[in-house]
Parts: C-alpha cells; sequence; structure tokens
C-alpha cells in the first residue's frame, strides 16, 4: 500500500510541476519574452494548455469572473499541496 501511495505522491509533483511551468510559460509569453510564432513555443504552450485545460475549466466553472485574472492555476496548486498533506498525514495509517 505504501508504493502505491509513493506513486501518487509522484504524480502529484509531476502535476505540480506542470502548472508550475505553464504558469511561469504564461508570464513570459505575457511579457513578451517568448513568442507564441516560435514553432517550439507554439507546440509546447498547445501541449501544457491541453493537459490543463480540462482541470483549469472545471475550477473556472466554480470560481467568480475577476475580469483578466484566473486563480484556476492557484487553487489547483493549492488543493495538490492540501492532497500532499492528506497523503503525507495519515501515511502511517497504512503500514
Amino acid at each position: 500500500m505504501i508504493s502505491i501511495l509513493q506513486i501518487l505522491l509522484m504524480l502529484l509533483s509531476v502535476a505540480q510541476f506542470i502548472i508550475i511551468a505553464h504558469i511561469i510559460l504564461s508570464w513570459l509569453i505575457n511579457f513578451q519574452v517568448l513568442n507564441l510564432r516560435q514553432p517550439l513555443v507554439a507546440q509546447i504552450w498547445d501541449g501544457i494548455n491541453r493537459l490543463l485545460e480540462p482541470v483549469y475549466g472545471r475550477l473556472r466553472s466554480v470560481l467568480p469572473n475577476l475580469g483578466g485574472i484566473d486563480l484556476a492555476p492557484l487553487v489547483a496548486l493549492l488543493a495538490i499541496y492540501a492532497l500532499r498533506i492528506l497523503i503525507v498525514n495519515n501515511m502511517p495509517m497504512f503500514y
């Protein structure tokens, strides 16, 4: 059972990394450090958006509309941190 929990923690870490990469990439695109006309940047941006849009879409339907501020990545990161805390704190129960 511990192995399953460790695999789940690893998947949460990967999801956390992807969300943080999406946030940083969106900042770099908005501040015009990166350009979406570059094929590699456009492919990476499109791939990350396709991965995260199902999660963000559900969160955006629940969150209030704040205009230009998107809180979906923040809420997703907080949910991942909360899940990690729950798993780590309850791990001794599975020994």
